[in-house]
């Protein structure tokens, strides 16, 4: 097909589509229940402005960022199965802060600012986790019990003005949902469910995330802005260029783009199925065997979505001990990725069972850090154990070199990622002030940026 011919004029910005099939065409056309989220549609024009570069390049702003959103917002700090155990801790660190999450003798989860309250050392290094009996001050030997009550000040009696009730650990407000820990640095915070809307509804039964594990724990630096390297996985327009290897066997222009709240949006692009934009031709099996789900002959009849999807329920199904006979093909093979701002994508899906979180490094606009996990299914009942410790890449290093990443796949991440260095130089270098985003495509990222001003314009 030959998108650049084939398109008739919108009547109305932010009206034209792909022609051909669109996602809800494919997931319908395979014949099957799927949970009634996966068809559902939400999209509405939203403008067409430029996005400045300095939003990306600015010290300035990234200052705004920290006072204006990220000290305000809700954002996942870590996963209920790092800390299972009375004692174990975990630090989170956003801008100039580090937040000690600490799972308490009571088995309950607090969260505390990282600072003692003497001299104002952290408690907990930065990036660290570990099982303590109690909180100490590794500078002079203050304590906390895992509640936050103060419980040791050495030469108290030089301290006759330290009262213990006013020398509890300042906590943070923190919430769990999905399996996940969530912080909020606001004291006035509203709830964790107003920012998650419809994701509660949508990732319950068999998409909540409460029911799985970390199998792999990827952190890499990446040389660009935090927002940059998101927005690089908040559209599928560039697999045209990034990833053609893919087009034979993954629509990417007809993918779907959801926004169902200022907070949450989605997009899902399916898979088994050609690019609008492969010019060659293929056989079914041909396909089967593009995919490289596994090898064999297509049965009679059988496209080379329904096949692989069926050979990767039995596969998949074996190696977790876990059915997977009621999940829909759509859900076994496409990439269902759904973004909760600001900063966290999460995937429902069962072989591509992806969370990413992008966070700044410091206050350097030009860093950040991709925190990429694996979430597999288990079967019920399963002890909760520490997971995997995260594997930390450099700039330099391929995803492929982490210890159990597909190298499939890590050359994917790589090519998602190794276009963000120039990226960030074309910012700084453009005589262009601006990135123009496409209507439809890219309306995640206008989105996204949206909601940004809405907390940067609050008083």
């Amino acid at each position: 097909m030959n998108l650049e011919t084939s398109l008739p004029l919108p009547a109305e910005p932010g009206t034209a589509r792909c022609p051909g099939p669109s996602t809800r065409d494919i997931i319908l056309a395979d014949g099957q229940d799927v949970p009634p989220a996966l068809i559902a549609e939400a999209y509405s024009f939203a403008g067409d402005a430029d996005i400045e570069y300095d939003r990306y390049t600015s010290s300035d702003f990234m200052a705004r960022e920290f006072t204006q959103m990220w000290a305000r917002t809700w954002q996942w700090a870590a996963r209920e199965e790092h800390i299972p155990e009375a004692g174990d801790y975990i630090t989170y660190d956003i801008g100039p802060w580090s937040v000690l999450i600490v799972r308490g003798d009571d088995m309950e989860i607090r969260a505390y600012r990282n600072a003692c309250l003497h001299r104002g050392t952290q408690l907990k290094r930065s990036d660290t986790s570990g099982n303590a009996m109690e909180l100490r001050c590794p500078f002079h030997g203050w304590r906390w019990s895992l509640e936050g009550g103060l419980s040791h000040v050495p030469c108290r009696w030089d301290f006759p003005h330290v009262k213990d009730e006013d020398f509890s650990l300042p906590q943070v407000q923190m919430e769990t949902w999905g399996g996940f820990i969530f912080i909020n640095l606001d004291p006035e915070a509203r709830p964790l469910a107003e920012q998650l809307g419809p994701l509660a509804e949508h990732f319950s039964g068999r998409w909540d995330l409460a029911d799985r594990r970390i199998a792999l724990h990827v952190q890499k630096e990446l040389p660009t802005n935090w927002k940059a390297a998101q927005e690089a996985f908040l559209e599928a327009y560039h697999v045209y260029e990034t990833h053609s290897q893919a087009l034979p066997t993954a629509a990417d222009a007809n993918a779907q783009y959801d926004l169902f709240s200022d907070h949450v949006t989605r997009f899902v692009h399916t898979i088994g199925v050609a690019s609008p934009h492969y010019t060659g031709t293929q056989t079914e099996q041909e396909l089967f065997d593009r995919m490289r789900v596994s090898p064999g002959v297509l049965p009679e009849g059988r496209t080379a979505r329904s096949y692989a999807a069926e050979k990767l329920r039995e596969q998949m199904s074996a190696d977790l001990g876990v059915p997977l006979d009621m999940y829909s093909d759509s859900e076994m093979l496409d990439s269902i990725e759904y973004h909760l701002f600001p900063n966290m994508c999460l995937f429902p899906g069962v072989s591509l069972p992806m969370i990413y979180r992008f966070r700044p490094i410091g206050n350097d606009p030009s860093r950040s850090l991709f925190d990429l996990m694996f979430l597999k299914l288990v079967p019920p009942g399963t002890p909760v154990e520490h997971p995997p410790e995260p594997v930390r890449l450099s700039v330099e290093q391929s995803y492929a070199e982490a210890p159990g990443m597909n190298p499939g796949l890590g050359g994917v991440y790589d090519q998602d990622t190794d276009n963000l260095a120039l990226q960030y130089q074309g910012f700084l270098g453009s005589a262009k002030r601006g990135q123009t985003l496409g209507n439809y495509q890219e309306a995640r990222i206008r989105q996204f940026h949206q909601t940004l001003d809405s907390y940067l314009e609050r008083a």
